[in-house]
Formats: C-alpha cells, structure tokens, sequence
C-alpha cells in the first residue's frame, strides 16, 4: 500500500476522532474536519471547515450551494475558542439567538465588551438585554 492509499483508508477513522475533540482542539486541527458542500446532508453539532473556518450545524439540512456556512448564520455557526469574546452579529433567529451571560464585542473588535442580562437576546447592544462590562 503506498502511502497515498494508506492516508485515504486513515481518512475515516481521522474524521470520526475529530468528531469527539473539544471546540479548542478541533480549532487547532481545522483541516481533520470534512470540507462543506453542497447538497450534503448535515445534522445539529456537526462540524465542517469552510474557508479555513470551523463551523457547527444549529439546524440539520441538506446543503444548497446558495447555503454556504459563513452566508447562513440560521443554519451554521463559527466555532470559537471557549473563552474568545466575538464581535456581536445581528441574530437572525431563536437558534443564534444570544444567552443570558453570552459577552460580545461591539460595535467591532475593538469596541467594549457587552454581557447579554436575557436569554433569547437578539438586539443590538445598547438598545435592548445587554451591559456594558468593560
């Protein structure tokens, strides 16, 4: 068996070991996760790489090309280091819907950072459900 042919038959059992990795961990190994494509389908929690990112499923579909991971925040979203604060996204639903204690950037990274005071919170820091922490 070459070594070609030794790494596709791997690939497998490399994909059903990232499955069970920490969001940490899978970060720092992006590449053992399947690439996102279309007309695939996917379930809740399933993680893929797209465009050098991770992302998790938060609605099982099946994958249309106009359904990319970084254009669909209702159906996917980035996986971020436990603990990294991101920049605060319009929510465009229940299912990305911030939670009570969820702190965010805003209006950009260098902006201060917001700590969500309810659950299902999907205004803009500063108008509604959130306070300033920093």
């Amino acid at each position: 068996m070459t070594p070609q042919e030794k790494a596709r038959a791997l690939r497998p059992l490399i994909e059903r070991a990232a499955a069970s990795l920490s969001d940490a961990d899978a970060l720092d190994g992006v590449e053992l996760f399947k690439s996102w494509y279309s007309g695939i389908a996917y379930v809740t929690d399933e993680r893929v790489q797209h465009n050098g990112k991770l992302y998790r499923c938060v609605q099982s579909h099946t994958s249309q090309a106009d359904w990319e991971p970084d254009r669909t925040p209702a159906l996917w979203t980035e996986v971020a280091r436990p603990g990294e604060i991101p920049v605060w996204k319009q929510p465009t639903g229940a299912q990305d819907a911030y939670g009570k204690g969820d702190k965010v950037h805003y209006p950009d990274a260098d902006g201060p950072v917001y700590e969500s005071i309810t659950d299902g919170n999907v205004w803009e820091p500063g108008v509604y459900g959130w306070e300033v922490v920093t």
